[in-house]
């Protein structure tokens, strides 16, 4: 079984189309997005629209909760007073675009999806999540304190946690010992599709496969795949200079 996992569009349609052309290549036999169709760039309807028309479970990203009730916060977590100015138009200006009919769509999106695998004489519990299962704009960075982690993974029932809104991809392997055997957890940041922040302006996203035999007791029963793809950057960031759109957010595009 393999599935991809993507999210955090962020209103880049020029990337979400060459996710789609990727992703085909793949031949996943099921996909799922993890939320932020909206925000920081001009298509938030478009995006929403190639969505729904595949018909892809989605979850609710911050931004999708914030826009789905007409709110004037996305739940992000600014750290500076122009990047809070910044935010402010960006919400602003998706409130004043968005459609009824999209904005109906997103604020009726799940806040998580739970998947559970019967192989190998075992339930294998696989979770999806935006930010995390505790909350949906909580940040879980690559450097989070393992205990914390795992009692997050824990909590919420997950062998296999998958997460985006860092924009930031990261696969950790936690492990515990449960009844005497060494039981693996896996937490996966899945990345950006439309706003990456690790440095590379490729769109990015997760394949994972999972076998007859997968297990929590073997590390490696689970495979994950970081995917990079190529798109139109200079596209998607001239579209939000020529618009209400703060020429900071096209720069964080050309920059990664």
């Amino acid at each position: 079984m393999k599935i991809a996992l993507f999210s955090d569009v962020h209103a880049n349609l020029p990337a979400l189309e060459a996710f789609f052309k990727d992703v085909e290549t793949r031949h996943a036999d099921a996909i799922y997005c993890l939320g932020d169709l909206v925000g920081y760039n001009i298509w938030p309807n478009e995006v929403i629209d190639e969505v729904r028309k595949r018909g892809i479970s989605t979850i609710a990203g911050n931004y999708d909760f914030g826009i789905g009730r007409a709110s004037d916060d996305c739940g992000c977590a600014y750290k500076t007073d122009e990047e809070r100015e910044m935010g402010q138009i960006s919400i602003a200006y998706t409130n004043e675009v968005i459609k009824e009919e999209q904005r109906a769509y997103l604020r009726t999106l799940p806040a998580h999806i739970r998947l559970e695998f019967q192989l190998n004489n075992e339930t294998l519990h696989v979770m999806l999540v935006h930010g995390s299962p505790r909350k949906v704009n909580e940040y879980l960075f690559e450097d989070r304190d393992e205990k914390s982690l795992m009692r997050i993974m824990e909590q919420a029932g997950a062998d296999v946690l998958c997460f985006g809104h860092t924009h930031k991809p990261y696969h950790r392997l936690l492990n515990s010992r449960v009844d005497g055997n060494d039981h693996f957890r896996h937490a996966i940041n899945i990345g950006s599709v439309g706003k990456p922040k690790d440095q590379d302006p490729r769109g990015g996203y997760v394949l994972l496969t999972f076998y007859e035999n997968s297990s929590s007791l073997d590390k490696d029963s689970v495979k994950v795949e970081f995917i990079r793809f190529g798109y139109d950057v200079e596209k998607a960031a001239k579209a939000i200079e020529d618009s209400p759109l703060p020429n900071a957010y096209a720069d964080m595009l050309r920059n990664g």
